[in-house]
């Protein structure tokens, strides 16, 4: 047999399309090239192909070998081929039977010696295998991350030999069965924060409602903290939202951390972060901060130091819970459907209004305006979080303690669990329509919401975010109808204008 196919697959964005891999042998002087679209790392998997081949007492053919991946207009990047490409030189040399590789597909880089080492973005291409039915073999390494697939037949191997020995029949690829751990966030709980319950009864209601929200406060006063608190109070990912978030990490730089799993990733990237470090980018794409916080929270401190342009490439994400990154060559899009929760100063020196703060007017309008009104407008709460009273950071008295974030997330569940049953998502995601069926107020409170808009000077798309805050306020107390003091309470939400002096 002088031509063989076999079946892998390449990463585009969080997509795994299959790549067909045809290798032809042929008489003439001795080469090997290979075409398809190819990325540096795969033109140089020939090399190693060859050195893993023959040091694992394989003949290597001494004659033309033609090797394409299909399709030819998908670029195909890193050392995921190697292991499919060597036992397509196997297969068309008949060094292999032609029928050992049916309904199976490979990854993994092989070094030198024939070893099977571990290669990014497993689980998007365990994911797209197991939809096809097919059985994935890889390395060792990937196999534990592979197996987040529940319904995948996967196989991991250490050495190319181990994988002919399969094929063959004379071996087995021993595997386990490998369970995912929930961990918990036990270092952090809500119950540290002291006072400020107006902040945490905004807290509560961002959580139970997947609500934006902005706090604005002098330093010191808590904001940080409340905000690294937010996950703990989250309902439980569900296991499509944990493969999503999960298929992310795979495919980024970082890779993913088993450890994470069912995790709602928390992610507080520095005001100095580029543009492209937020959204995602590079010529090969990669996700960025707000893929990365995908079903997460994205926490942005001291909200008015990060770039200008930096914020207003979040305004099109925080819309549509995605991003597409467009690159000459290809174009790649990448999930973002995160809850944006941010922290910044009232005035450049952050005490505006006591004796100490220096500032202008001229600077206080400067710094506000560093965050644009249409990016204000998407942001649902607007907190502000005065001084905490000294006595109140004394070491408790009588056993009397904060709520503990088990208590506000067992509200924030019951909350959550409304939603799900009236609309099967967060109030934060209900569109126009959807507002009109399950947002609706009476006479008297549509004329107070009217006022309030007319007062405020806000847009109309803020009049929608009052509603959807006042729609969880309600469901927070186990009410169908949103009554006066949930709409009055979720305009209050907005009366923090940063964008007035």
């Amino acid at each position: 047999m002088s031509i063989a196919t076999v079946y892998s697959r390449a990463i585009t964005g969080i997509d795994s399309p299959v790549v067909t891999i045809e290798v032809h042998i042929s008489n003439g002087l001795p080469s090997l090239s290979i075409v398809g679209m190819l990325e540096t790392a795969v033109k140089e998997s020939k090399d190693r192909v060859r050195s893993a081949i023959l040091n694992s007492q394989f003949d290597f053919p001494k004659q033309r070998i033609t090797i394409n991946l299909a399709p030819a207009d998908l670029p195909k990047e890193g050392g995921r081929f190697d292991l499919p490409i060597a036992l397509g030189i196997l297969l068309a040399s008949e060094q292999l039977p032609a029928d050992c590789t049916k309904n199976k597909e490979f990854i993994g880089e092989l070094g030198l010696t024939g070893e099977l080492r571990a290669v990014r973005g497993v689980l998007p291409t365990a994911l797209a295998v197991s939809n096809a039915k097919r059985q994935l073999i890889l390395a060792k390494d990937n196999e534990s991350e592979a197996k987040l697939i529940g319904q995948l037949a996967c196989l991991g191997a250490s050495h190319l030999l181990e994988v002919c020995a399969y094929l063959l029949g004379q071996g087995v690829l021993e595997t386990e069965s490998i369970e995912p751990e929930e961990v918990n966030f036990t270092s952090v709980d809500l119950e540290d924060v002291r006072g400020q319950a107006h902040a945490r009864r905004a807290l509560e209601i961002a959580a139970a409602g997947s609500h934006s929200l902005l706090f604005s406060g002098q330093p010191g006063t808590g904001k940080t903290m409340l905000a690294s608190r937010l996950p703990s109070i989250l309902t439980k990912m569900t296991e499509q939202e944990a493969v999503e978030t999960a298929t992310v990490y795979s495919i980024s730089s970082q890779g993913l951390n088993r450890e994470q799993w069912r995790q709602r990733p928390f992610r507080s990237p520095h005001h100095t972060a580029s543009a492209v470090a937020m959204v995602g980018g590079g010529s090969q794409p990669r996700p960025g901060e707000i893929s990365l916080a995908h079903n997460g929270v994205l926490f942005l401190d001291e909200l008015p130091e990060f770039d200008r342009k930096v914020l207003e490439v979040l305004r099109e994400p925080i819309e549509s819970g995605k991003i597409m990154i467009s690159r000459a060559a290809n174009q790649a899009e990448f999930p973002a459907r995160f809850q944006l929760v941010a922290a910044m100063n009232p005035c450049p020196c952050g005490y505006l209004g006591e004796e100490r703060c220096h500032c202008t007017e001229e600077q206080v309008r400067r710094y506000k305006a560093k965050v644009s009104g249409p990016l204000m407008d998407r942001i649902d709460m607007l907190v502000e979080v005065p001084p905490v009273e000294k006595s109140v950071l004394r070491p408790e008295q009588n056993g009397k303690k904060e709520e503990s974030s088990a208590i506000v997330a067992k509200r924030v569940w019951q909350a959550r669990m409304k939603q799900n049953k009236r609309a099967a998502k967060a109030n934060t995601y209900l569109d126009n329509k959807e507002i009109e069926e399950y947002c609706s107020l009476s006479e008297s409170n549509y004329q107070l919401l009217e006022q309030a808009i007319k007062q405020f000077g806000l847009s109309a798309r803020a009049y929608h975010r009052i509603l959807k805050v006042a729609r969880t306020i309600a469901d927070l107390a186990g009410t169908e109808q949103i009554q006066t003091v949930h709409l009055s309470e979720a305009i209050g939400y907005r009366r923090l204008d940063t964008r007035k002096s």
